[in-house]
């Protein structure tokens, strides 16, 4: 049994931060009923292509929405008429859990707001995940991901430095801001489930991209507060420590991450550099920061000379950390990504067998279980209709004639 097989999750939320928080949630064993439109379903269904491909050769949902949402019941409500709201309520009256990431304001003008449903269900845990919180001069603005990353500090951070080919402000390769959001949601419900357990009160929790975003520049934001200094976009190299960052080879690059200055001997003895490391310039973390440009021009040619196979065996003989820049492909052919499982196959309703990530949580006693994959839309209404609500065939013939549902 998993963790949360005790606790129902009634998932309001689209796209990636919140789907990401809930899909953690079923996959440690929670029911996750997902509410979608009829006929349309969550956005992502549609951003591809890729597409599935059906058993009759069709084409099914994106590549995306598979991201994001196995081991969910897909439910289609339509939320505007008032017969679709109220079974909304009526399914909220019998969940532990809310996660919703409309606009602020827009499901109170259905009754699906958390006052109104707490006044229902005391217990209520009632999660909002929206780009700028419910307050602020922001609270109305919409916020997605990428909009987040410039102006949570992210893009400012990242890319070329000025003067360089190719300097321009740059946007993290996934939305890293949705991602880090739907984490930072987890960690709120998990501990709003522990207090609801231990008292049997449920709360408010409002999430918000630029929040989780501002809190991930982590010592960026640091440097910037203690140090006064407005820290700008470094490429591949780090602003604290030296040498860390990206080097080209003879056939390729390969990263060098040296955390400390033991390191960075062992580097130098490695590579025939024992001068560099008795250099004042060089022999401590914060002289190679201060002399950052010269130690890296010394370097350029000597990692230029040999391939990257041949300096990554020489450097973990010498237990210096490195490695090289995988392709995704590479990553799931890698061993060690074999052995730690990273790949998983479930049955797709439309498509058959299907290849999904693993979750990277390693749980001795009550691990991730992968039950079922992404739901086609609606692909569970009746059943939930009938075993949460207790509706009749003929209450769900009559819903689907009003197209409520």
């Amino acid at each position: 049994m998993g963790a949360l097989s005790h606790i129902r999750v009634l998932d309001l939320s689209r796209v990636l931060a919140g789907p990401w928080a809930t899909q953690i949630l079923a996959d440690l064993g929670a029911e996750v009923i997902k509410i979608e439109k009829p006929g349309e379903g969550d956005e992502t269904r549609h951003f591809g292509p890729p597409f599935l491909t059906t058993k009759d050769g069709g084409k099914g949902d994106a590549a995306y929405f598979l991201t994001t949402n196995r081991n969910k019941k897909s439910v289609t409500v339509d939320l505007s008429q008032e017969k679709g709201a109220a079974l909304v309520r009526r399914l909220a009256r019998r969940a532990h859990v809310v996660v919703e990431n409309f606009k602020t304001g827009t499901l109170a003008r259905y009754g699906l707001d958390y006052k109104t449903l707490a006044t229902e269900n005391p217990a209520l845990i009632y999660c909002s995940l929206t780009g700028f919180g419910h307050d602020g001069p922001y609270k109305d603005k919409a916020g997605y991901d990428y909009l987040v990353q410039g102006m949570a500090g992210l893009m400012s951070i990242t890319g070329q430095p000025d003067g360089t080919p190719g300097a321009e402000p740059m946007k993290v390769g996934v939305a890293v801001s949705d991602l880090l959001t739907g984490l930072y949601t987890t960690i709120g419900i998990l501990a709003a489930l522990v207090h609801q357990g231990r008292t049997g009160e449920g709360q408010e929790i409002d999430m918000a991209l630029f929040d989780c975003q501002t809190a991930s520049l982590a010592n960026q934001a640091m440097n910037y507060l203690a140090g006064n200094t407005v820290p700008g976009r470094l490429g591949n190299a780090h602003p604290n420590i030296v040498p860390y960052q990206v080097f080209a080879t003879a056939d390729g690059h390969l990263i060098l991450a040296i955390a400390n200055d033991g390191q960075f001997r062992r580097f130098c003895d490695a590579a025939s550099l024992s001068g560099l490391a008795a250099d004042p310039r060089y022999a401590t973390n914060a002289a190679r920061v201060d002399h950052r440009d010269e130690l890296v021009n010394l370097l350029k040619p000597v990692f230029a000379a040999k391939n990257s196979a041949g300096w990554i065996a020489l450097l973990e003989r010498a237990n210096v950390p490195c490695g090289p820049i995988n392709r995704v492909d590479q990553v799931f052919a890698d061993p060690q990504a074999i052995a730690r499982g990273l790949k998983i196959s479930l049955d797709h309703a439309a498509a058959g067998p299907i290849d999904l990530v693993a979750s990277p949580l390693k749980l001795s006693r009550t691990p991730p279980e992968y039950v079922s994959a992404p739901p086609t839309l609606g692909q569970h209404t009746e059943e939930v209709l009938r075993g949460v609500l207790d509706l009749s065939a003929d209450e769900i013939a009559q819903l689907k004639a009003e197209k409520a549902i």
